[in-house]
């Protein structure tokens, strides 16, 4: 006969005697571990103005971004001539050869997938030199010094530029190093990855490749985060454990980069075969892009961070043989407290195979002691996936109902003030999954629960092995660690300390591994999507379940009333951890409330057609704002600007202003085979910051373009039915173009007799426009590159 059914408490994987404290000492020693986590993420203290030659300095460092963001320098505007002409005169003032490049040059990875062509720009990137003494290669420190057209980037990215500019003091005045340091502050990132296209594409500096540390900042505070790395990273990751201070970056975060379609300079870099790291700080994402990314608004701390991180691996690969930088896989990386760990990326499938095996062996054991039988064992397992599920969808209706509350924030990154809200999602994730644990416990057991979620973990693993590899260990680790745990609490006596510790040190490993992922989710994925954030805190709260036991007290074997006492104490922590959820919610929604300091974003442009002198506001609100709706009625139609790149657009009628188009000038037309060739001038008639060139496609097939000298690939051109469904089949967008414009030459073969083209340009700032009404206080720009932007277009057949 088989042995009689356990109680809840002999299913567990450990029973002390004084369960009370053994539950207080393993939590405090898990909250201790979790509190160390944080302040590895934390940022420095800013080093004053007055800090030794040799350090970076955030006192030093913030006067360059006062002058840089002092307003906003979107290439080609004067006042990206000005910031310019400082930055040169800092760097020569170094002692450093200091020269600008002045050319034309494509969009990075020629993407240009919103304007239908190709898009380009005239850039001006300033670049500095500071040589080696016996260099084995280059070493590349690069930020963009332009900004967006609606803020002045006293975080994107004055914070890179004035990082660039101490880093090169402090080199400068320090021993010469080995190899090659080059300051590359580029231009036209913002409008299209120009300037970095350009530099590696063309010029001398960069023809042989190098080391690239970029440095970028997507919000105003939070740690610097290591997130992108050229492939077969193995010795860059190496390296960046041994020369950043602050080393926080992990390997999961470059795969999901990856996979994204983000860009910024690195990306072009990365085109031309350069190796390197991609670093920024990215909390505060509400300023991103807007009126409030000014120098107040950064937090010094992630400068210094920046800084420290920025000086020291420029002294690393100063000094290092840049001939063997390139290792033959990538690494799986993760920072811990006091440094990163880091093993090669080929251990990935063993760990993963390792963490099956565990779970399988303490599978095995927990049915051969008696703690839960087959069916059992599946169901916990079965049951295990509930939380899995719930907690993330649960989090996203949470926020579903708070966006409906607050529609502002479906414009912005995340809110002014998300740490309520993040907690929130934490506490309602908690509260699920102990909700879950107090319901299932009693019925399948804790030791098969345990088991379960192990299960999970170590079943996620193989699956992030499979799909991403440097992501696996977030699952493979601390499924390890559990099952391990778990054989030395079945293997020791089970009402002794050894077990609590046992299981305490996998929690521990849990914690250190997944806490700072859930920490760095949010402000990478921003609340709507803190269903992500919720998972892995599932995980971590599945990979502790043995310590999340003890707090519930034994309930096996004992009388009716006592059994039913234990069930209401073991419902407290679920319990509190909803009321908790719902109070952080309500303080979020008290706190962060849209005012003058932090205004709910709006987002409207006006277009004018000069050929009909009809003008229409336009914005991209699918909900519109109570301001924005003042100008706007219903769906807009702006086939007339293709120059726009977004179709889907909600406008109104506006009052025409008496604003010059932009002209087309012929400069020579030649006919051959049936093929037309027509040399162009397009020149706007006023200050403007990107003007646009399209093909109506019913009129010619383009089979052959340049611009400024530079071919354009074409591309595959619509057929004659679909260029009458979509009229604009080929088109050039050009950034910052110079005063005496810009020459385009375009072969088509004509379908018609007459070949229409499009003309636009486009500016910023609606102030003075007939009709507008300036924002009142609370009513702010969202973050975006076609805010206030005010375009007039012209139909020029020849």
């Amino acid at each position: 006969m088989g042995a009689p059914p356990a109680s809840a408490a002999d299913r567990a994987l450990t029973r002390p005697r004084r369960r009370p404290l053994a539950a207080l000492a393993a939590l405090s020693a898990l909250v201790a571990v979790g509190a160390v986590v944080l302040v590895t993420l934390a940022t420095p203290t800013p080093r004053p103005a007055d800090a030794p030659a040799d350090e970076f300095s955030a006192g030093r460092a913030y006067r360059t971004v006062q002058t840089v963001a002092d307003r906003p320098h979107p290439a080609g505007s004067a006042a990206n001539d000005q910031v310019r002409e400082h930055l040169v005169g800092a760097l020569r003032g170094l002692g450093l050869e200091t020269e600008v490049q002045d050319t034309v040059a494509p969009e990075a990875g020629q993407l240009s997938g919103a304007a239908g062509g190709a898009t380009f720009a005239r850039v001006r990137n300033v670049v500095a030199r500071l040589p080696g003494t016996a260099s084995t290669g280059r070493v590349f420190l690069v930020a963009h010094y332009d900004s967006v057209q609606t803020g002045p980037g006293g975080n994107d990215d004055a914070a890179g530029t004035s990082t660039v500019l101490e880093v090169a003091r402090a080199l400068a005045a320090g021993p010469r190093p080995r190899n090659d340091v080059v300051f590359v502050l580029t231009d036209a990132e913002e409008a299209c990855l120009c300037g970095a296209a350009a530099f590696a594409a063309s010029h001398p500096l960069a023809a042989d490749g190098g080391v690239v540390l970029n440095l970028e900042a997507r919000g105003s505070t939070g740690p610097v985060i290591m997130f992108e790395t050229s492939r077969n990273n193995a010795e860059l990751v190496a390296a960046f454990g041994r020369g950043a201070p602050h080393p926080v970056g992990t390997s999961f975060a470059v795969e999901i980069y990856r996979a994204l379609p983000n860009d910024t300079d690195f990306t072009a870099f990365l085109d031309h075969g350069f190796v390197g790291l991609n670093s920024a700080y990215i909390d505060g994402g509400a300023i991103y892009h807007t009126p409030l990314d000014t120098p107040a608004a950064m937090d010094r701390g992630s400068l210094q961070m920046h800084g420290d991180n920025a000086l020291g691996l420029a002294r690393e690969f100063g000094r290092a043989d840049l001939t063997a930088l390139r290792a033959g896989h990538d690494a799986t990386y993760f920072p811990v407290p006091g440094g990163l760990v880091r093993y090669p990326g080929w251990l990935t499938w063993p760990l993963a195979a390792l963490a099956v095996l565990g779970v399988l062996a303490l599978g095995w054991l927990v049915r051969r002691t008696g703690r839960a039988g087959t069916g059992r064992l599946f169901a916990g397992f079965g049951l295990a996936l509930v939380p899995i599920v719930v907690a993330p969808v649960a989090a996203q209706l949470l926020w579903a109902g708070i966006t409906a509350l607050r529609p502002g924030y479906a414009e912005l990154l995340d809110p002014y003030r998300p740490v309520w809200y993040r907690l929130a999602v934490v506490a309602l994730a908690a509260a699920i999954l102990l909700t879950w644990y107090a319901l299932a416990r009693r019925w399948a057991g804790p030791a098969a629960l345990a088991v379960g979620g192990l299960g999970w973990l170590a079943l996620l693993g193989v699956v992030l092995a499979a799909l991403v590899p440097g992501g696996a260990y977030l699952a493979t680790l601390p499924a390890l660690a559990g099952a391990l745990a778990g054989l030395v609490a079945l293997r020791t006596r089970i009402d002794g300390p050894w077990p609590v510790v046992a299981v305490t040190l996998a929690g521990a490993v849990a914690v250190v591994i997944l806490l700072p992922t859930v920490v760095l989710l949010f402000p990478a994925l921003g609340m709507a999507m803190g269903g992500v954030a919720a998972l892995f805190a599932v995980l971590l709260g599945l990979a502790a379940l043995p310590v999340l036991d003890l707090l519930h007290p034994a309930a096996g074997g004992q009388r009716c009333m006592v059994a039913a006492r234990a069930r209401r104490l073991g419902a407290l922590p679920a319990v509190a951890a909803a009321l908790a959820a719902a109070l952080f919610a309500g303080v979020g929604l008290a706190v962060d409330r849209f005012d003058a300091d932090h205004p709910v974003p709006t987002h409207l442009m006006y277009a004018l057609d000069a050929d009909t002198n009809e003008a229409q506001w336009l914005t991209r609100e699918e909900d519109p704002q109570p301001w924005t709706g003042g100008y706007v009625d219903g769906p807009a139609t702006v086939d007339g600007f293709p120059g726009l790149g977004d179709p889907d657009l909600r406008g109104g009628p506006a009052p025409a202003a008496s604003l010059p188009a932009p002209t087309v000038q012929v400069l020579a037309d030649t006919t051959a085979g049936g093929l037309r060739t027509l040399r162009l001038r397009l020149l706007p008639q006023r200050t403007v910051r990107l003007a646009t060139l399209h093909v109506d496609a019913t009129t010619a097939e383009v089979t052959r373009a340049e611009v400024a000298g530079r071919e354009v690939p074409v591309g595959r051109q619509p057929g004659v039915e679909e260029a009458k469904a979509d009229r604009w089949g080929f088109g050039i967008v050009f950034h910052a173009p110079p005063a005496e414009g810009v020459e385009i030459t375009l072969t088509v073969r004509p379908r018609a007799g007459q070949v229409a083209l499009r003309a636009m340009d486009a500016s910023d700032g609606l102030e003075g426009l007939p009709g507008f009404r300036p924002r009142p206080a609370g009513v702010g720009v969202v973050g975006s590159h076609t805010s206030e932007m005010l375009a007039v277009a012209r139909t020029y057949p020849f």
